[in-house]
């Protein structure tokens, strides 16, 4: 998709809708449960409402797009990152855009920019409009045109309903198991006219992941020359806590750690970082060259998540290494958490 970006009447418009919304103050009234849709008259997408702010510390509209989107949605609400998410973990499952009400120091040289260019002025804490596009695993960024489009109608449909449901809090009951109230948009002579319909979002089957192809000869060199030795391996992969910044105007994105631990020594084998495209393979790959550098192949290989082993069975099985998916890592968590410390300091 093209990043073009909002042309100046788009960022008033967006503004104006910021504004509108900040005006109404639907937190006093709503939580970030209460749940309904917005569709894209572009595209048919449907993009899910969270309005946050009712507990008085972060004020913003949420727009949840697509299956893709509801899903990590739901998975927060759920519980599934636990009482104190961890941002990484969830910064790997969102997709949403975001009008929130910062603090002047919270927002970038471009968000002052456009605010100075409109002719707009803003005072005080959570006063000041910023827009943000969250993908998983890229570092939070400037909407483009489309976005900017989008998440205007959003903004404008979120008062109607926040407004109707203060009026009527039924109003997101739906009639059916599964449905979410969705503002539905209908071109008309004289514009856009909406509508309320009851949909059921398509079922979200989650993003396949292809298990790449196994350096074949390498693994039968292996296999050749080393035996097996005592140690047992604890792995894991996760996003780093330090984002990486390719090109001046491109996106920073986190890139995946592969993080190894020998479970006896407790020492950390050396770690690596991979790009979003190209981690799996390479986590592989890194697989290899630890098993070439201990010089003998580890009696076991313990691993928490399901995709890991998919990853990891292609080069365990020919080897004859134990791979076994553990209820917890003690050795990597500890190694981890030392990690993360050490990251938090810059």
């Amino acid at each position: 998709m093209s990043h073009q970006p909002p042309s100046q009447s788009e960022w008033a418009m967006l503004y104006q809708a910021a504004v509108a919304f900040k005006a109404a103050a639907p937190w006093e009234w709503m939580y970030d449960s209460d749940l309904f849709g917005v569709q894209n008259p572009a595209d048919g997408e449907i993009g899910y409402c969270c309005i946050m702010g009712n507990l008085g510390e972060h004020f913003a509209l949420g727009l949840y797009r697509g299956t893709a989107g509801l899903a990590g949605y739901l998975a927060i609400q759920s519980g599934e990152f636990g009482d104190e998410p961890d941002p990484l973990a969830i910064l790997a499952t969102q997709t949403c855009l975001m009008a929130s009400f910062e603090d002047r120091a919270y927002l970038e040289k471009p968000d002052l920019a456009v605010i100075k260019s409109l002719g707009l002025k803003f005072r005080g804490r959570n006063a000041w409009p910023q827009f943000r596009d969250h993908q998983p695993t890229y570092f939070p960024w400037y909407l483009s045109a489309e976005q900017a489009r989008f998440l205007t109608l959003a903004l404008e449909q979120s008062i109607d309903v926040a407004l109707r449901f203060q009026a009527n809090p039924d109003l997101l009951e739906p009639p059916h198991e599964g449905q979410y109230l969705v503002r539905v948009p209908e071109q008309q002579a004289a514009g856009l006219a909406w509508h309320d319909a009851w949909m059921a979002p398509a079922a979200f089957t989650g993003r396949a992941i292809e298990i790449p192809q196994v350096d074949q000869p390498r693994l039968r060199q292996l296999k050749q020359t080393l035996r097996a030795g005592p140690s047992v391996w604890e792995a894991d992969l996760f996003l780093s806590p330090t984002p990486i910044q390719e090109g001046k105007d491109q996106r920073p994105f986190y890139p995946y750690m592969s993080l190894w631990v020998d479970q006896r020594s407790g020492m950390v084998l050396p770690p690596h970082l991979a790009g979003t495209s190209t981690y799996l393979a390479e986590f592989q790959t890194h697989v290899l060259s630890l098993i070439e550098q201990s010089g003998a192949l580890p009696k076991e290989i313990h691993v928490l998540f399901p995709e890991l082993v998919a990853l990891l069975e292609p080069i365990t099985k020919p080897l004859g290494i134990k791979l076994r998916r553990a209820k917890e890592l003690p050795m990597l968590e500890e190694a981890r958490t030392s990690l993360l410390q050490y990251f938090d300091r810059f």
